[in-house]
């Protein structure tokens, strides 16, 4: 199992930016595909970005595409996510996650088979 720690989360104008952190521990974390969900109050989780192993590729959902970026620093066990240009709904607790499929699979959260424990990003208009 790899464990997950987020950081970086709090509150922000719209149209300011925003980095997120996920530090990893425990098993080898360069082996695996990493992503970011999202959660708003009343409202499921939902993919944001992930991705690959290497760092190479990556994909993103329709609603950041364009505003945010995935990154990941292997040597560091770290991965970010830089979001640009925020806006209200952008506001949910964010978590990183372990995919533990294959890449076709990522959008899905039952991908995932180690979270870490979210942090806030609240988005004030």
């Amino acid at each position: 199992q790899v464990q997950l720690v987020e950081s970086g989360g709090g509150l922000v104008q719209a149209g300011g930016s925003m980095r997120l952190s996920c530090a990893a521990s425990g098993r080898t974390f360069s082996f695996y595909a990493m992503g970011w969900f999202r959660q708003a109050p009343g409202k499921e989780r939902e993919f944001v970005a992930a991705i690959t192993w290497s760092g190479v590729n990556s994909y993103y959902a329709d609603s950041v595409k364009g505003r945010f970026t995935i990154s990941r620093d292997n040597a560091n066990n770290t991965m970010y996510l830089q979001m640009n240009s925020l806006k209200p709904e952008d506001t949910a607790v964010y978590s990183c996650a372990v995919c533990s499929t294959g890449w076709k699979s990522v959008v899905r959260d039952t991908s995932y088979n180690s979270w870490g424990q979210g942090t806030q990003v609240t988005v004030s208009s």
